[in-house]
């Protein structure tokens, strides 16, 4: 479980093919710096577990299934990612609940910069704009951000500039690719209310 508060960024330094998959090797001093193997962290919002540290790099294994789901399968060297490490009890929740379960990729469609500040427009499956509300929160690459506007299939969040410049949201572009966690609380509503008896 994460928070949706970034901690830091890491440089992508290798993609090895492994079976169906990639090892993805990261050069990230704070999380090599305290990591143990076996540990979750939210790579661009991704749960992905350490399989190996050496000096600065963290290593993951992120399958098939994760590189066609999200946009870890467009990295390359150099690609730069958001990085937070698990919750542990007793944290500060200053974001919202995030699971590390990616539902869904979004196109960013707009870009509305005002010096420092910036609205982004993103469009996303109907399916999974329902599960939104203006006011409410998503999760844009591992970001916990509040929702502005949503419609049947975009929605836009404003951005400050600290978000802006620590994570990875600040060199985003018209037509980029970025993962969506819609709000954990909001599943379970649509699913109760899809199973109540007529």
């Amino acid at each position: 479980m994460f928070t949706g508060l970034v901690e830091t960024q890491g440089r992508v330094v290798a993609l090895k093919p492994e079976g169906p998959g990639v090892r993805l090797s990261l050069d990230s001093p704070l999380i090599a710096g305290s990591a143990s193997l076996g540990d979750s962290i939210a790579v661009n919002g991704c749960c992905l577990t350490v399989v190996s540290i050496a000096e600065n790099v963290v290593d993951f294994e992120a399958g098939e299934e994760t590189l066609k789901r999200t946009n870890l399968g467009q990295l390359a060297t150099e690609s730069v990612v958001n990085l937070e490490r698990s919750l542990q009890l007793g944290d500060r929740l200053g974001g919202h609940l995030v699971t590390g379960h990616i539902d869904t990729t979004a196109q960013l469609v707009e870009r509305n910069d005002d010096g420092e500040w910036c609205t982004m427009w993103f469009e996303v499956p109907a399916e999974y704009a329902r599960q939104m509300a203006s006011k409410g929160s998503v999760a844009i690459d591992g970001i916990s951000l509040t929702l502005v506007d949503v419609t049947d299939t975009r929605f836009s969040v404003a951005l400050i500039p600290h978000t802006l410049d620590a994570t990875t949201l600040g060199q985003r572009k018209t037509g980029d690719t970025v993962n969506i966690e819609t709000d954990l609380l909001a599943k379970y509503v649509q699913r109760q209310l899809a199973t109540e008896p007529k």
